[in-house]
C-alpha cells in the first residue's frame, strides 16, 4: 500500500475514534426493530401459556377418567365425589375448578371449568360398554375440548347422554366442543 493511503486511512480511523457513540437516528431504528419482535413474539408466547394451563386441565380430566374406570372395575357404579374416587387431584387449582356432576351405574363426567376468560373448559366421560355374547362388558372414557375459549361451565350435555345399552359409537362430544 502507498504510504498517502495508510496515512489516509489511519487519519479517518482516527477521526472515527473522536466521534464514537450513535446518531439518535440508530438508536430509533434499534427501538423500533425491538418493538416490531416484541409485538410479533407476545401474542405467541401468551398463547403457550395458555396452551400450559389447559394442559393442566386435559391431564386431571385424563386422571378422572382412568380413576373412575378403575373404582368401577371394583363398584357397582361409578364414583360420586373425590373423595370416593381417591386419585389425589385438588377440586380447584389457580386456573380451573373440577367437579364430578354427573355419576351412576351406566357413566360418569368430570368437568374442569376455566377460571380465566382466555382459557378452554374441558369435560371427561367414562361409559359402561355393554358386552355382549362372545364379550365382557368394559369402560370407554372421552375428553372434550370447548371449541373456543370462554366457553362457559361445561355442562355433561357435552357428552352424549349414558344409557345401558350404550356402544362405543355412542360416546361423541356435542356441538361446540371437540375430541380429544
Amino acid at each position: 500500500m502507498k504510504t498517502s493511503l495508510k496515512a489516509n486511512l489511519l487519519k479517518h480511523l482516527i477521526t472515527k475514534k473522536e466521534e464514537g457513540g450513535f446518531t439518535l437516528i440508530e438508536l430509533l431504528v434499534v427501538i423500533i426493530i425491538i418493538g416490531i419482535l416484541a409485538a410479533i413474539a407476545l401474542p405467541s408466547f401468551l398463547n403457550q401459556a395458555n396452551k400450559a394451563r389447559q394442559s393442566e386441565a386435559k391431564t386431571y380430566i385424563g386422571s378422572m377418567n382412568r380413576g373412575q374406570q378403575a373404582y368401577r372395575l371394583e363398584n357397582p357404579v361409578f364414583a360420586p365425589d373425590f373423595n370416593n374416587l381417591a386419585i389425589g387431584i385438588p377440586t380447584s387449582t389457580t386456573y380451573y375448578t373440577y367437579t364430578i356432576p354427573n355419576t351412576g351405574s351406566f357413566g360418569a363426567t368430570s368437568v374442569a371449568t376455566a377460571k380465566d376468560a382466555g382459557l378452554k373448559g374441558y369435560i371427561g366421560g367414562v361409559q359402561l360398554n355393554a358386552g355382549s355374547a362372545t364379550a365382557e362388558a368394559t369402560t370407554i372414557a372421552i375428553i372434550c375440548e370447548a371449541t373456543a375459549a370462554g366457553t362457559t361451565a361445561p355442562t355433561s350435555a357435552a357428552i352424549t347422554s349414558f344409557s345401558a345399552t350404550a356402544t362405543a359409537a355412542s360416546l361423541d362430544c356435542a356441538n361446540n366442543w371437540k375430541k380429544m
